[in-house]
């Protein structure tokens, strides 16, 4: 009977050990393919059964969350969502994450392992931690100076401090409210498929996933190249441009929109726009200056991230005579996003080093303490300093003598660029309005924002002066808002005075 006894003993002890090992197999090797299981709600429940981090612009946070009571427990919310959506993105529970809520989601999720104070407990017992919060760079006066300068017309704005990169504005006209978006209902579905049908797209991020021919806001980057090459030595010289230009190897013959382009100077070409004697420079730096001087800026990077992904503004590189000199005044090829044209006015009024742009300034555990920081950013640069000291002279005159009056601001230096890139078949689609800009007060030791604004539906009547009239009263707006404000960010300081 003993023997029977021990015999059933060892038995249940083996079958003890087989259900432990089946639980581990089932709990650890398993796992990952029963939390991919689209009929296995378990991962859905838990990463909603507490409420997400936050997302803080100026110290306050523009986003919360709602408890609902339901299995899907707690749903996203937004404080001035349209003000905020290009930066936010959306936290949909039917259709996921975007812009950053979803490249900082491991953060604002509670996912992140660095927010577990004991990861391999929290491995074994699956536990979710409170999510983190995500400090921004945004200044919110100029984040709200240039939503409301464009006034419900379609475009974008980008703004950037030049010294360190941190992004200071981003919008994009028309927005969208992210809230609707946020829940797992018909209401949900119903505004996705509303948004999505919209003609005027209001969920494309025009600022940094929309790419523009930037027009005569390139030729900054043109006289850039030229200047770095030695093409141009004496901004005064005349240029021996004829006025209309015959396009190497054509018939086609370019024309200005200002008079008295003919042999005009590079200072007084700038300051009027004259797209004659920039095509006939960037023909004479070549495609190789050209395209080495474009790169520089930031052209043809496929690899940007801010945290999330910015489209490759191009410059081709495979262009014939009469390409480059269309190239060479922002058409042909040429495409930008406006976050690219900031960053080129960026670099003239940092000395002409470029600062790869970012968005986060740092991510915080529930408690406050930091988890991680923006860092130091790349730093590249796109021409002599030299050369920057000569275009910034030009970019200010373009303020207080050419097209760019508008952007004029009382008690500051203002320098800028206007533009009108035309576009559509056969140049039939309503021209975009730009402008490019950077601002330093009085009593700042260096420029304290840089700008680019895109206004798609301009009144284009009068060539260049659309870029004047439509793009540089935003980019004032916004400018002005930093330098009467520059403390209203905890994630932004001042570079001087």
């Amino acid at each position: 009977m003993t023997r029977h006894i021990r015999h059933a003993g060892y038995f249940c002890a083996l079958l003890l050990v087989a259900l432990l090992l089946n639980a581990a197999r089932v709990q650890v090797v398993q796992a990952p393919s029963y939390d991919r299981n689209p009929a296995n709600r378990r991962p859905d429940i838990a990463r909603y059964e507490l409420p997400r981090g936050n997302i803080l612009v100026g110290g306050r946070p523009v986003t919360g969350s709602r408890d609902t009571r339901e299995h899907l427990r707690y749903e996203r919310t937004y404080a001035d969502g349209p003000l905020y959506a290009p930066v936010t993105g959306f936290a949909s529970q039917l259709y996921g994450t975007t812009l950053l809520e979803s490249t900082e989601d491991g953060v604002l999720s509670g996912a992140d392992p660095m927010l577990a104070p004991f990861p391999l407990w929290n491995d074994f017992t699956r536990a979710r931690n409170a999510g983190g919060d995500v400090v921004t760079t945004l200044h919110p006066a100029a984040q709200q100076a240039a939503y409301q300068a464009l006034a419900g017309r379609k475009g974008a704005v980008a703004a950037l401090e030049p010294s360190t990169g941190r992004i200071l504005a981003l919008v994009s006209a028309p927005s969208y409210d992210p809230q609707p978006l946020s829940g797992n209902g018909s209401a949900a579905a119903e505004a996705w498929t509303r948004l999505n049908a919209d003609k005027d797209r209001p969920m494309l991020n025009r600022a940094v996933r929309q790419t523009y021919p930037p027009g005569s806001t390139f030729k900054v980057v043109t006289a850039a190249a030229a200047l770095d090459a030695g093409v141009v030595t004496d901004l005064e010289a005349p240029t021996d441009s004829p006025d209309p230009y015959r396009l190497p190897g054509t018939r086609t013959r370019l024309t200005n929109a200002s008079k008295g382009c003919a042999d005009a100077s590079v200072r007084e070409a700038f300051t009027f726009s004259c797209n004659t004697v920039f095509a006939k420079l960037g023909v004479e730096v070549g495609v190789t200056g050209m395209t080495a001087t474009a790169h520089a800026f930031g052209f043809n990077n496929g690899q940007l991230r801010i945290p999330f992904p910015v489209a490759r503004s191009t410059f081709d590189t495979t262009v014939d005579k009469a390409q480059l000199a269309l190239s060479s005044i922002g058409q042909y090829n040429t495409r930008a996003t406006p976050l690219q044209m900031a960053m080129v006015a960026a670099a003239v009024a940092n000395g002409g080093q470029v600062r790869d742009p970012y968005l986060v300034e740092r991510t915080t555990r529930p408690g406050g303490s930091t988890l991680a920081t923006g860092g130091s950013r790349a730093i590249r640069q796109a021409m002599y300093p030299s050369t920057a000291v000569r275009l910034r002279a030009m970019m200010r005159e373009v303020v207080e003598n050419g097209t760019g009056h508008n952007a004029a601001i009382r008690g500051a230096t203002v320098g800028g660029k206007t533009g009108t890139a035309q576009h559509g078949l056969g140049n039939s689609g309503t021209p975009y309005a730009w402008f490019v800009s950077w601002a330093q007060g009085d009593r700042d030791l260096a420029a304290r924002v840089a700008v680019a604004v895109v206004v798609e539906d301009a009144e284009a009547d009068r060539g260049e002066i659309s870029g004047g009239g439509d793009a540089a009263p935003i980019a004032r707006a916004v400018m002005e808002a930093v330098l009467t404000s520059p403390d209203a960010s905890p994630g932004w300081r001042p570079t001087g005075g």
